[in-house]
């Protein structure tokens, strides 16, 4: 190796080790650690500085008393302080030594792992590091409201952040809420660069209202509205969707500014207007089931998502109406006749199969009278048919005026 690689070689030593000499870190910032020995209660991390990390063993023990991270791993843990030559981290604030920093743990942003004790006025009652009272109010035990909060949260151990620390530790206050919504504006980060209008997602219900239903689709909600559920009309939405639910959805419209993301679950199903010419062919007859009624008409469902029109004209059984409430209701079946289709606008013309058009009317008369002259003449009624045959011209005259 000649000398002016030898210096080269000592230079990028030299600059690394500087590099890693000059790294700072402040109480609360979190990084990605490496896990690179264990012995006794501590976990030694490699942090890309020039002090090695520790993190507390007990933080990475589960219920079993098993490790859920060994040599190679990486986590992600919290700066807590420099002790002794080394730097202290934490995953989260819990029991154990680390009960003794809550007040750290308040002024950094570190996270803290409670026991939900019980429900008292206001929210809940939280134990931190075995024995230290903290206060959870309602809205700050998540994001979504839930039916009820009792049941769900009691006995949970959740991790929360301290928001208020005062009294010396007499009065604290935390949030769940807050860190979940740190967690989830990281998230959000990341989708909007992977989430686009027309992709299929999927995600879980957490929140149904009588306008729609929400889906946390993991760091962002959206929003499933009552008229994209489905497509036949949807009353009650509870009746095709439930909290917890898992559900795949096309992404309708995105607006990251507001955020609000609108999403479709029927654009996922098959649309049942693609076999509407095979299935409602002009002039057939199905029976139906009136959905609705209008001023202008009554809307009857032939299947699931396609719904045909009876006009207002067509109701009555020749007697003029004012509302199709005065001959159909709700619920209430009919047999109907296939008048049109238009396939562009999804409209199905209908009419009842009792009904009777003017026009049709009149040419049954003709037919009628042209039936009856073609008629062998008996004798003696020349008269007859003379009078008869003017009772139904006179009829169709008037009908063309």
């Amino acid at each position: 190796m000649n000398q002016e690689a030898t210096e080269a070689s000592f230079a990028d030593l030299f600059q690394e080790s500087s590099a890693k000499a000059l790294r700072h870190l402040e109480p609360g910032q979190k990084i990605t650690a490496t896990i690179v020995g264990l012995a006794g209660n501590s976990v030694f991390l490699d942090v890309s500085g020039k002090n090695e990390g520790i993190l507390n063993r007990e933080e990475l023990v589960n219920k079993d008393g098993e490790m859920t991270a060994t040599i190679g791993d990486q986590v992600e843990v919290y700066f807590l302080k420099s002790a002794g030559g080394a730097q202290i981290f934490t995953i989260k604030i819990g029991g154990g030594k680390n009960a003794a920093h809550l007040e750290e743990a308040w002024r950094n942003g570190i996270p803290v792992e409670g026991l939900v004790k019980e429900e008292i006025k206001g929210g809940f009652d939280i134990t931190l590091g075995g024995s230290v009272r903290a206060f959870c109010p309602y809205s700050q035990m998540g994001i979504h409201r839930v039916d009820d909060a009792g049941a769900t949260y009691t006995g949970r151990t959740m991790t929360f952040l301290i928001t208020r620390f005062e009294e010396n530790g007499r009065n604290i206050v935390v949030s769940a809420r807050a860190l979940i919504e740190q967690e989830r504006e990281q998230q959000k980060e990341a989708l909007q660069e992977s989430l686009a209008e027309g992709a299929t997602v999927q995600g879980t219900i957490t929140s149904i209202r009588d306008f729609g239903a929400f889906v946390d689709l993991g760091g962002v909600d959206g929003m499933i509205p009552i008229s994209e559920i489905g497509w036949s009309r949807v009353e009650d939405i509870k009746e095709h969707l439930a909290i917890g639910q898992e559900v795949t959805a096309v992404i309708k419209k995105l607006d990251w500014p507001a955020g609000r993301i609108t999403l479709s679950l029927k654009e996922t199903l098959p649309n049942p207007w693609d076999a509407v010419r095979e299935s409602f062919t002009e002039g057939t007859i199905h029976t139906g089931t009136v959905a609705r009624l209008t001023t202008f008409g009554a809307f009857v469902t032939l299947a699931p998502g396609i719904d045909g029109l009876i006009h207002i004209s067509r109701l009555g059984g020749g007697r003029r109406i004012h509302h199709p409430r005065e001959a159909l209701e709700e619920g209430q079946e009919i047999e109907v006749k296939v008048e049109g289709i238009d396939n562009e606008t999804r409209k199905i013309s209908l009419a009842p199969t009792d009904y009777v058009s003017s026009e049709s009317e009149e040419t049954a008369e003709k037919d009628e009278y042209k039936k009856f002259l073609s008629a062998k003449p008996v004798k003696k009624q020349e008269d007859a048919v003379g009078s008869l045959g003017a009772l139904l011209q006179e009829k169709l005259r008037s009908r063309s005026k």
